[in-house]
């Protein structure tokens, strides 16, 4: 069921936050200590016991939450890369315990963030709670995307192939119940926004289609095919005693802005601490970028990572517009707030 946004909605506070990434696409096994006045910075080279090997990035993104709250320490893992095999390896690198899993959160239908979860369950269910969710925003996390073959003649429909959807028997089988979270939901120490609205300059991105579940046959499947405006995808935040909102935004399909935005009126407040993830700016226009600044600029952060498919050119015009809320991140990076 929908929570009503008239309805006050209590978020939440936690005392200390660490953001570890798991899946992203860049390693680097030589990185100068950083530091930052609002955040420590943590950057993983070469891991001890384990000189013979390294990370492996990919395209996708999973990120490793974990926050305390009055002594109370309250963990998840959300998104799950592109397969299971870089998943598994990296969280064993980085040596996470499973078992101090409240839950699993994914943040939208694409195959780059839930590609890992399937493999990711069936190696480490027996070592997590019995009790054990995965939160989605609404059930569209479940339907059948499609992605164009390629690029196509001028004037001509790009063809479409099945890119796939997270497979809820296989983890009803594994005793992972999917809970929606279409309207602001509560958890351990977080708290996903529900529906993103979509109320600034911004356009819903990502290329793919999705599929009406109730086709007969190839062809009217193929008709019925629409536009993906991803009506699943919600954001993960943490309201930092003393500092503010954390609002996490995996891809940001629909606007870094709008997810930014939605985030800050559940949780009922203006402070925001730091804007987190993949902000889906790679193929945007320079202005469009400018204009996503000046926008962000206006919510004053204190700071902004951007991860996965932001893109290089929103990274170079944050270096120029605002680099003391730059923070760089790779594949191991912990990043933690509050105390």
């Amino acid at each position: 069921m929908s929570q009503d946004r008239h309805i006050p909605f209590e978020a939440p506070v936690v005392d200390h936050l660490s953001v570890r990434v798991v899946v992203d696409s860049r390693h680097e096994l030589i990185l100068p200590k950083a530091d930052h006045s609002h955040v420590h910075i943590e950057h993983v080279g070469m891991i001890p016991g384990q000189h013979m090997t390294t990370l492996a990035g990919e395209w996708g993104l999973s990120l490793h939450l974990e926050s305390t709250a009055g002594g109370h320490k309250a963990a998840y893992l959300l998104d799950f890369g592109y397969t299971p095999e870089i998943l598994n390896r990296n969280f064993a690198l980085l040596n996470i315990d499973p078992a101090r899993l409240n839950g699993l959160i994914l943040s939208h239908g694409h195959r780059d963030h839930y590609g890992g979860l399937e493999g990711f369950v069936a190696r480490h269910r027996n070592e997590m709670g019995d009790d054990l969710n995965l939160y989605v925003g609404a059930e569209e996390a479940f339907h059948v995307r499609w992605v164009p073959a390629g690029q196509p003649p001028p004037g001509e429909e790009p063809e479409m192939l099945p890119w796939g959807a997270p497979d809820r028997d296989s983890l009803v089988a594994h005793e992972v119940a999917p809970v929606c979270c279409d309207g602001p939901r509560a958890l351990a120490g977080a708290f996903t926004t529900g529906y993103i609205e979509r109320d600034s300059f911004e356009e819903v991105t990502g290329g793919t289609k999705l599929e009406v579940p109730d086709h007969f046959s190839e062809a009217e499947r193929r008709g019925e095919l629409v536009f993906d405006s991803h009506p699943e995808e919600h954001a993960t935040c943490y309201l930092v005693r003393g500092r503010g909102l954390v609002v996490i935004s995996s891809c940001g399909h629909a606007g870094i802005v709008n997810s930014v935005r939605t985030a800050m009126a559940v949780a009922g407040t203006d402070r925001l601490h730091a804007v987190i993830g993949g902000f889906h700016l790679g193929l945007a226009k320079p202005d469009y970028i400018e204009f996503t600044i000046d926008e962000l600029e206006k919510l004053e952060p204190d700071v902004v990572v951007p991860m996965h498919c932001t893109g290089e050119p929103f990274i170079e015009a944050m270096r120029r517009r605002m680099p003391e809320r730059l923070v760089r991140s790779f594949l191991g990076t912990r990043i933690s707030f509050g105390v």
